[in-house]
């Protein structure tokens, strides 16, 4: 038997110190820096706080504070208030299955103040002045009076002082403030009528006017002309309601990060009501993309159990699948409502077709022709007006591996406006235009790169994008990284950005589009862009760039794009290894055929 660290050996059994028990339980509960934001929101928004004013340094690490209108912690109170399992809002065991507030179990400012310097300055309305109390790694220090407005101001520093094993678990600062944005933001669009202000240092990172108008505060997020395509949801049946936006089929995102769910005010992460809302967008969208939504369901307390995860982040509903169904129907009567499927005349079958959301053109309804947003760039042949002019093709060299090449191809013609038809001499090839102009696009920019020129050309009206708080953050300091990749783009104000250049290579095309691939596919534990492959990001803004699925190409621009795929160095799969082209070959023809003769 294996000795791992003595454990199979009889110890002693003793109670733990209470300092060690008070960190343990701070575990479940404050496992990084946006865990110590939420907690705290969640407090004042209990306290009936109408403005929250939060502060950050160094992600949170340094210094994390929240300060609040709210009613207040009385100064006979303050010390009770950071002693375990103490708390205001529940009384009876039976009140766990009604919970009407956010918090409920006492734990959160003990479990803060045992892993921090905390200090709570608080005064209630009857006193004359406030009370202010520090705690520092869980031990108390004395009560003062001081003079202070009503409500409370929480201050958190130096978290995880006294547990150095958690603070090497921290993420970087830039995905740890991408977090306490995403929070923040969330609890923005939950909370419409009250006003909240998130600072980073001297900057900014977001701030509501409280009016109420959640349709603004994603105008403020997401840009205006993201809010004004969200799609309104308002559903009311057998006591559950359910109320927010949700995105059309042509607004998506590669992950589900823009998904939030609220339930009686509580942001939650719950499986059933992520898979009733991608049910009810089945068979509309491409597998892979995600729509944005902001849903919020109310319903009785007593339907749904909160005290079933530490960071109440999961719930158990009393009828999940009644709910579930409830949300599905919801959402899907919305999309129709707002997206009625098209009758398609026979005499338009071999022009158009409905195609994914991820490569449809910024065009509405049925009309799929080039629009003034697209390009196609063929070393000197570019797109004007849907036409390839000064037609000619160039070899480029990328350095990577290369793989077979293709034969040269004849032109046969074009299927659904979306697949190239060709022959070459060992039979039919189908060409994914789409993922072809994506290649051809990629290894042209990645030439430019190596050879450390890549041309560009100003806007004539320079482009304003504004992002969420997150997003914006990301990208900031990856400015001078875009810069040597030929965009010019500087902040123009809070979560907003003024594109002056573009790569002349993507010239025509749409820079705001370019710009926001760059940061919509980030992951949580995804590399910053300096740090990243170069490849990534040309393959980003490439497959934004290239020609959508559903536009009619000339046969000019047909033959120029087989043209410069033959000339690839690696023309059978686009950036993102998704096949170019599917091959059939002569003998598999006589074969499926059942010519005589076939091998």
């Amino acid at each position: 038997m294996r000795n791992y660290g003595g454990y199979n050996r009889p110890m002693p059994i003793r109670l733990l110190a209470p300092e060690v028990a008070s960190q343990i339980a701070a575990g479940e509960v404050i496992e990084r820096p946006a865990s110590v934001v939420k907690e705290l929101l969640e407090n004042s928004l209990d306290a009936g706080a109408r403005a929250v004013t939060i502060l950050i340094e160094e992600a949170g690490r340094k210094l994390i504070e929240v300060a609040d209108d709210g009613s207040g912690i009385s100064s006979a109170e303050l010390e009770l208030a950071v002693s375990r399992h103490a708390t205001s809002k529940l009384v009876r065991s039976d009140d766990l299955f009604s919970i009407s507030t956010l918090g409920f179990r006492g734990e959160a400012l003990a479990s803060i103040g045992s892993v921090s310097r905390m200090t709570i300055t608080s005064r209630v309305e009857k006193e004359k002045e406030g009370a202010r109390l520090k705690v520092e790694g869980g031990t108390s220090g004395r009560l003062t009076k001081v003079g202070t407005t009503v409500g409370t101001t929480v201050r958190v520093e130096d978290l995880f002082f006294n547990v150095p094993a958690r603070l090497k678990f921290l993420k970087m600062d830039v995905t740890e403030r991408r977090t306490i944005d995403s929070l923040v933001t969330r609890y923005a669009l939950a909370y419409p009528d009250k006003r909240f202000k998130l600072s980073e240092g001297r900057n900014i990172a977001l701030q509501t006017s409280g009016d109420g108008d959640r349709r603004a505060i994603l105008a403020a997020l997401y840009g205006v002309d993201v809010a004004k395509q969200m799609l309104e949801v308002m559903a009311e049946e057998e006591g559950h309601r359910l109320t927010g936006f949700i995105s059309p089929t042509s607004l998506t995102r590669s992950n589900r990060r823009e998904i939030t769910f609220f339930i009686n005010g509580r942001w939650v992460q719950e499986v059933a009501l992520n898979t009733a809302l991608l049910q009810a967008y089945h068979t509309m969208l491409m597998v892979g993309r995600y729509p944005l939504t902001a849903l919020f369901l109310e319903m009785d307390p007593k339907d749904v159990d909160v005290n079933v995860h530490p960071a109440k982040a999961e719930v158990r509903f009393r009828e999940q699948d009644k709910v579930f169904s409830f949300v599905q129907r919801s959402v899907r009567k919305a999309l129709l409502a707002y997206s009625p499927v098209p009758n398609v005349a026979p005499s338009l079958w071999g022009t158009t077709r409905t195609v994914p959301s991820e490569e449809r053109s910024s065009s509405v309804g049925l009309d799929w022709t080039i629009g003034h947003d697209e390009v196609i760039d063929h070393g000197s042949q570019t797109m004007d007006n849907g036409k390839i002019v000064n037609g000619q093709s160039s070899v480029v060299k990328t350095g990577q591996q290369s793989f077979e090449r293709i034969p040269l191809m004849r032109l046969i013609g074009q299927i659904g406006a979306t697949y190239l038809v060709a022959e070459g001499p060992d039979g039919l090839y189908l060409v994914d235009q789409h993922a072809a102009h994506e290649r051809v696009l990629f290894e042209k920019l990645m030439t430019q790169h190596e050879m450390k020129n890549i041309p560009s050309q100003s806007l004539l009206t320079p482009v304003v994008v504004t992002l969420p708080p997150q997003s914006a953050n990301a990208l900031i300091p990856q400015l001078p990284v875009l810069k040597h990749f030929g965009f010019d783009v500087e902040e123009f104000g809070p979560n907003t950005f003024q594109i002056r250049a573009m790569p002349t290579l993507f010239k025509g095309g749409d820079p705001s589009g370019a710009l926001r691939a760059l940061v919509e596919d980030f992951e949580e534990d995804e590399a910053p862009l300096q740090d990243e492959i170069e490849s990534r990001l040309a393959g980003r803004v490439c497959k934004r760039m290239a020609v959508k699925a559903g536009q009619a190409l000339s046969s000019e621009e047909q033959r120029a794009l087989l043209t410069d795929l033959e000339a690839c160095d690696s023309p059978r799969t686009c950036p993102h290894g998704r096949p170019t082209m599917i091959h059939l070959s002569v003998d598999m023809l006589e074969r499926q055929f059942g010519r005589r003769g076939a091998r």
